[in-house]
Parts: C-alpha cells; structure tokens; sequence
C-alpha cells in the first residue's frame, strides 16, 4: 500500500515539475523598465526585439535572451528609436554590423535563398528517395528455397 502511494506520488511530482520546467521561462523573464516618449517608440522597440536574434544564443531574439550581448543591442536599438530612427534604419544598422543571420527572418536574396528554399530541396529530395527504396523493395522477387537446400539448412541447425 505504501509503494503504491509512493508512486503515486512520485507520478505527480515528475508532472508537476515538467509543468514547471516548461513554464519557466516566463516566470523568471527579466522585466525591462524603460521610459518611451510614446507609444510608437514603445512598440517600434518591442517589434525589433522581438525580431532581431541573439547572436550568442542564436537560437533567441532580444527580448528573450539575457545574455550580455542582447542586453547592449537592446540599449543600442532603444537608443536609436529615441534619436528619432526608423524601424528600417535600426535593422540596417544591425545587418550592417552583424549581417542577416542578425535577422530571424532574412529578406530573399541570393545570399539567403539556401535558407528558404533548402528545406523544399531536402524534403523533396527524401520523397524521391523513399520513393525509389520503396519501389525497389516492393520489386525484389521471393525465391522458393528447393527441397534440398530445405533439408541442408535443417540439418545445420540441429533440426
């Protein structure tokens, strides 16, 4: 009776803590205290964090790394929007600095057009393959194995 309870409370435990772990990140998320002049800037700021990467944890925008780095870009895009520049001019700065990989969504261009069409290419490219070892198995003819060979192979092993 006790492993029993035992258990079952281990069952919750390990569910409440994967709900936590995967709440995480929103409970320990820095809260940035800046004053905008009004709300444009506000949202022009929030906009690009949100869609400018991380370039040390790559795999986050601004807004959600708290890294060092992040941290000064989104200093240096907050002043830039308070020095009256647009959207568009934060963005060039920061490819001009950076590159595109500074971009979560990079514009098509040739230096780019691997990202967006590489994954089209891949996948139709693992279609066709399946396709032919499919077709290729479905092919292969089943042999009868002759009375003798029958009788050899039982022989070996031991029949």
């Amino acid at each position: 009776m006790l492993l029993k309870l035992h258990k079952a409370s281990l069952k919750i435990l390990a569910i409440v803590m994967a709900l936590l772990m995967s709440i995480h990140g929103s409970v320990f998320a820095e809260i940035e205290l800046r004053e905008f002049p009004n709300e444009e800037v506000r949202e022009n700021y929030l906009q690009l964090i949100d869609e400018l990467r991380c370039l040390v944890c790559q795999n986050q925008n601004l807004a959600a790394s708290d890294a060092e780095l992040a941290n000064d870009l989104r200093d240096e895009t907050f002043e830039m929007l308070l020095n009256g520049q647009s959207v568009a001019d934060v963005k060039a700065f920061m490819v001009a600095r950076y590159g595109e990989f500074v971009l979560y969504k990079p514009p098509f261009s040739p230096a780019t057009w691997l990202i967006w069409i590489g994954p089209f290419v891949l996948l139709a490219a693992g279609l066709v393959i399946a396709v032919f070892i499919t077709r290729r198995s479905s092919n292969t003819k089943i042999r009868e194995i002759s009375q003798t060979d029958s009788l050899r192979i039982d022989e070996l092993l031991g029949k």
